[in-house]
């Protein structure tokens, strides 16, 4: 990753020709908007403009065959990208990145197309086992979340690449310092609790809507696992074994509970004094 880096940093024609080729080639067109999210953090939004315009145009064939996610990708790193670098909060980023899912989950209920070919497998899939009396419009509805948020935690990890890129060539070692202090404070933790608590009693927020005020957190809390192995000097096992155990629901629950209690106590100042 850091050659391709030192390439799209080289110059104008270079970038153009990386978001060019990366986009026409499956899977490795998710690089594309790295590549944007690269340079517009590093030389903003006039040069950002000419890459992301070039960029676009493999991305839109992909879509016009139905494969959405890669320029839904590079919109959203590529705001993200310029939001972050006029505020350097990751924080506010963080917050920002809700929009990118709630857009995706408006897109796909106002152009349900692409979900009705899916809903259709999944109608055949609950026949099959015997399960018609769910009902296929809540299925709808939380499916519908479901890729918003997806494409949420895709463009934060995306924009997180492009960052460490751009500090592995320009500021060795800020990254992980930038990554370590990721904090959601008091204020912000209060709304976003507010609005997990809405959200599960299904006022005025749908239910499904609580994972975009998830996020956030999961993400601060990832950070303060990553700043207190850093701060301890704990093997690099801990992070193994951490990220394996992500995948069960009750630690992601803990990770957000011990996100939420940061925002009062900071840890990783207390870990920094003792």
């Amino acid at each position: 990753m850091r050659g391709l880096a030192e390439y799209v940093m080289t110059g104008r024609r270079q970038a153009i020709i990386a978001v060019v080729l990366l986009g026409l080639i499956p899977l490795a067109n998710l690089l594309n908007p790295v590549v944007v999210g690269l340079v517009i953090l590093r030389k903003g939004l006039s040069e950002g403009a000419l890459i992301f315009a070039w960029a676009m145009l493999p991305l839109i064939g992909w879509a016009s065959l139905g494969d959405l996610v890669p320029l839904v990708m590079l919109l959203g790193v590529s705001g993200l990208g310029l939001l972050l670098r006029e505020t350097e909060s990751w924080e506010f980023t963080l917050l920002a990145a809700i929009a990118v899912g709630l857009c995706v989950e408006f897109y796909f209920r106002l152009q349900p197309t692409y979900l009705d070919v899916l809903m259709v497998q999944v109608e055949d899939y609950l026949q099959s086992s015997g399960q018609q009396d769910l009902q296929i419009e809540d299925i709808r509805t939380v499916m519908t979340s479901v890729i918003g948020a997806v494409c949420m935690f895709l463009s934060i990890v995306l924009l997180m690449l492009s960052r460490w890129m751009q500090a592995a060539l320009f500021n060795p070692g800020g990254f992980q310092t930038e990554f370590h202090s990721l904090r959601i404070e008091q204020k912000v933790a209060l709304v976003l609790l507010a609005a997990m608590l809405l959200s599960t009693f299904e006022v005025v927020i749908p239910s499904s809507w609580v994972l975009y005020f998830v996020l956030p957190l999961v993400f601060s809390g990832v950070a303060l696992v990553h700043a207190t192995v850093e701060k301890r000097k704990l093997s690099s096992m801990w992070l193994v074994t951490f990220y394996i155990v992500l995948m069960l629901p009750v630690v992601v629950q803990l990770l957000i509970l011990a996100a939420l209690v940061d925002s009062w106590y900071d840890f990783r100042a207390r870990l920094q004094g003792s």
